[in-house]
């Protein structure tokens, strides 16, 4: 995995160079590094073994839900969100878990797909978890995403739901990517609820996702399909262009999404934000919010804000933090996630 991870480095600019249609600007700041990986402390305490889905095999090391990432000190405040959707139990409830963490593989129309699992040290086989997911961006990997306590958010949760680092295929001959060719990422995505619900206890309704780059672009692209399942996503600079498009759709995503002003994707990122302004009923008029991701920032980072469109439909709040950096992971994003996300 090391070698992964320095190509996460080394070509992280560059390779989203590749993506964007203007030139590359540098991260500001040590918090959230630049380009492909930034180190957010420890993946929690590590599992061994793992289980084989349909005929997988198992390998590697995973993560139980333990410490890890950093996480803000403020964003406590993160939309009138809410969420009156009912729980709906996978068929996996009252029974024992048939997965653990770990890596392993699964079979998706006869390719073999790799993801890292990690599930609560005290797993409740009669709760239904929150299940989130999180995307590497290109030339990273669900290892460099698994030892960064999945973007700050294994340190916060508190047992409270099951994390998932799915793993790329090579793109261009340049790292691990979220090509979605004929939509198979899409069919990954699917495969692993599908495989997560029968094995596992989730909430079928409280399914969530969160990227960097590569992976906030795939996060947009699988919000905007018709049976997403996804409740609420959390893209950190990405677009609707490169990982498939967006399919034309009317369903309703939760959305907060972080981007540097210095990005070079920072148009194609905007307007994926509106596309979900619109399916979430949205008017152009934002708030700022008064306390927000920002708070607590190092001055590097600064200005930065955070808006929160109005007059959209009830539990689906959309939310545009912008802050003073190029191409990097949103810094210190794990407490803001998780509030965001656990608000529904």
């Amino acid at each position: 995995m090391v070698s992964r991870g320095t190509v996460s480095r080394k070509l992280g600019i560059s390779l989203i160079c590749a993506l964007a249609t203007a030139g590359c600007t540098s991260g500001a700041g040590s918090q959230g590094g630049t380009g492909g990986l930034a180190t957010s402390g420890s993946g929690g305490t590590m599992g061994t073994g793992g289980a084989s889905a349909s005929g997988g095999t198992t390998a590697g090391t995973g993560g139980v839900v333990g410490t890890g990432g950093a996480s803000a000190s403020g964003g406590a405040t993160t939309g009138a969100g809410g969420s009156s959707d009912a729980v709906v139990p996978s068929a996996g409830c009252g029974k024992p878990a048939g997965l653990t963490s770990g890596r392993a593989s699964i079979d998706v129309s006869g390719k073999t797909r790799e993801y890292i699992l990690a599930l609560p040290s005290n797993y409740d086989q009669n709760k239904p978890y929150r299940l989130i997911f999180g995307w590497h961006p290109w030339g990273g990997s669900a290892q460099q995403i698994a030892s960064m306590g999945y973007f700050g958010l294994s340190s916060v949760i508190n047992g409270q739901a099951i994390l998932v680092a799915p793993e790329g295929q090579d793109y261009q001959n340049n790292g691990l990517g979220w090509g979605n060719a004929n939509g198979e990422d899409v069919a990954f995505a699917h495969a692993m609820m599908d495989l997560f619900g029968a094995q596992l206890c989730i909430d079928e309704n409280r399914i969530f996702s969160t990227g960097f780059s590569f992976g906030a672009m795939f996060s947009f692209t699988l919000a905007c399909t018709e049976n997403s399942m996804q409740r609420a996503v959390a893209p950190m600079a990405g677009n609707t262009m490169t990982s498939g498009g967006c399919e034309n759709s009317t369903r309703s995503v939760a959305l907060m999404s972080f981007i540097g002003t210095d990005d070079s994707l920072l148009s194609g990122h905007r307007q994926a934000v509106q596309v979900f302004v619109k399916r979430d009923g949205c008017s152009a008029q934002t708030t700022l919010m008064q306390a927000s991701w920002c708070d607590g920032l190092s001055s590097s980072f600064l200005p930065c804000t955070c808006v929160e469109y109005q007059g959209c439909k009830a539990g689906y709040p959309v939310i545009e933090c912008e802050y003073k950096a190029g191409h990097q992971f949103a810094p210190s994003a794990g407490a803001t996630l998780w509030s965001f996300f656990s608000q529904f």
